[in-house]
């Protein structure tokens, strides 16, 4: 079986951008447990800044599953950045049903609608989805589903999810 979680590249879930109050606190719980659920060396699948905080996020859970041998990856990716006026990409209006477009296939799990996801509209919506033609790969035969978080503090579409395939 392989274990497949996403998670989303928010800066605030960094220990470096730590701060009295965590404005995320219930995004990192989520994000605490999904990371958890992996083995011991989950491959890494994301952009540069992605990467930073997957690293983060691995280095500081508080337990890990004995899985064996399974193989399992942590994909870093989120939805759109424009989802309000104060979003850190402004209000788009296209946001909102491009969160949706790619939430339903995450939660399908569909890959052929995460690869049809278009990368400049992506782009445009201030979106990662640099591990999404990944994950859609990796989710293929995915046979569980479990979105732990889904919400878009500050403007920005986050999901957490879990994943297993045979």
């Amino acid at each position: 079986m392989t274990r497949v979680v996403l998670v989303p590249g928010c800066l605030a879930l960094h220990p470096r951008y730590a701060s009295r109050v965590d404005p995320v606190a219930d995004l990192r719980a989520a994000c605490q447990e999904a990371v958890s659920w992996l083995g011991q060396t989950p491959e890494i699948v994301a952009g540069t800044q992605g990467q930073d905080i997957a690293r983060a996020l691995l280095e500081t859970r508080t337990s890990v599953a004995d899985h064996g041998a399974e193989r399992s990856f942590l994909v870093v990716a989120n939805g759109s950045a424009c989802r309000t006026e104060k979003a850190p990409g402004y209000l788009d209006p296209r946001a909102e049903a491009f969160d949706k477009e790619l939430g339903a296939a995450l939660r399908g799990p569909d890959p052929e609608a995460i690869r049809a996801i278009d990368p400049v509209t992506a782009g445009e919506l201030w979106a990662d989805t640099t591990g999404l033609p990944a994950l859609a790969d990796l989710l293929e035969g995915a046979r569980t589903v479990d979105i732990g978080y889904e919400d878009a503090p500050y403007g920005v579409q986050y999901w957490v999810a879990r994943w297993s395939t045979p």
